[in-house]
């Protein structure tokens, strides 16, 4: 469960926000905007910090904007930092949600579970036969 201070949490975007279809944007992985969106509606700030860069990142913004999430920073820890090579590309977050974690990434209902103590309701796939119902 989340504290009551706002937490800097970063998010990295290929197989973890969508599958990975690396340099394509992937499809949506389920829960996603939904608890990133619930993070942000607390007062968290979320940093997108991702291998993309160029169009490719732009594309990924662009696609999350699209999904009703801007982020705080975008591979930078505050909206202001001016990229230098002196200086470490590490990102201070209270908090990563990346695909590359030890032991896999855990998926967005167990992510939402983890932070909310609660594991969000089912989502049903649209498909053919759902218009039947």
């Amino acid at each position: 469960m989340l504290p009551n201070n706002p937490l800097i949490i970063a998010v990295d975007f290929d197989g973890t926000i969508v599958e990975d279809a690396y340099p394509k944007v992937g499809k949506e992985m389920i829960f996603a905007f939904d608890t990133l969106k619930r993070l942000q509606g607390q007062g968290h700030r979320l940093i997108l910090w991702t291998y993309r860069s160029g169009r490719k990142l732009d594309e990924a913004v662009a696609f999350c904007k699209e999904n009703g999430l801007e982020f705080y920073a975008v591979n930078k820890n505050f909206p202001e930092e001016e990229y230098d090579e002196k200086y470490s590309r590490k990102i201070h977050a209270d908090l990563f949600i990346d695909d590359r974690n030890v032991g896999g990434f855990l998926g967005w209902t167990a992510i939402h579970k983890a932070i909310f103590n609660y594991e969000p309701p089912a989502k049903k796939k649209k498909g053919f036969f759902s218009f039947f119902k």
